[in-house]
């Protein structure tokens, strides 16, 4: 059986697979994923990408959607196109990278420019009480009084307190003679 020999760095389907705008960001994959650590991984796609240009980020996860995946954020879109053109098929690990323009902008453009919005699903919105509002809303040292309960509610009513007769058993006395150690209680 034949097999398809993969093309070289830079070969003729390099350039088929570099679809969509030019973008600062670099979507890239096929990469390894079960040899390197995260920030090992990390580092190394810094320290390659690095010689096309300023990266800012390096954005490389090892969940099982992302696994094998990262995106390459540079500082401009000329390093960006210069890094995709050279390192198109590079063997990186014992496997030959695809990099893509990425879809989207990097929140790390965003931030830099100024126009970066925080998602605001993410961000719960706090459920507070009206016994929370009293105690963190009043004066510090004083809490609020106890609402009048009725003994039906479910809630435990405390118990009088029964007085202690000679008859149950003499207390263990604390002064005694006989040490510890030369206990009877140890044969």
């Amino acid at each position: 059986m034949a097999s398809k020999a993969l093309p070289s760095r830079g070969g003729p389907d390099s350039k088929a697979i570099a679809t969509g705008p030019p973008n600062q960001t670099l979507y890239c994959t096929n990469l390894p994923d079960k040899r390197l650590c995260k920030n090992d991984l990390r580092t190394s796609l810094y320290t390659l990408f690095s010689t096309y240009g300023t990266v800012l980020d390096v954005v490389a996860m090892k969940t099982s959607k992302m696994r094998g995946q990262a995106h390459i954020v540079f500082k401009d879109v000329q390093a960006s196109t210069q890094a995709l053109r050279a390192l198109q098929g590079f063997e990186f690990f014992g496997k030959q990278m695809k990099i893509v323009y990425g879809k989207g902008q990097s929140n790390v453009i965003a931030k830099l420019r100024g126009t970066y919005i925080a998602p605001k699903d993410d961000v719960p919105v706090p459920v507070s009480t009206d016994l929370q509002k009293s105690i963190f809303s009043g004066p510090p040292g004083t809490l609020p009084a106890r609402p009048p309960t009725e003994a039906g509610e479910g809630q435990g009513l405390k118990r009088a307190r029964e007085e202690e007769s000679d008859d149950e058993g003499a207390p263990m006395d604390e002064d005694s003679d006989v040490p510890m150690e030369a206990s009877s209680d140890e044969d």
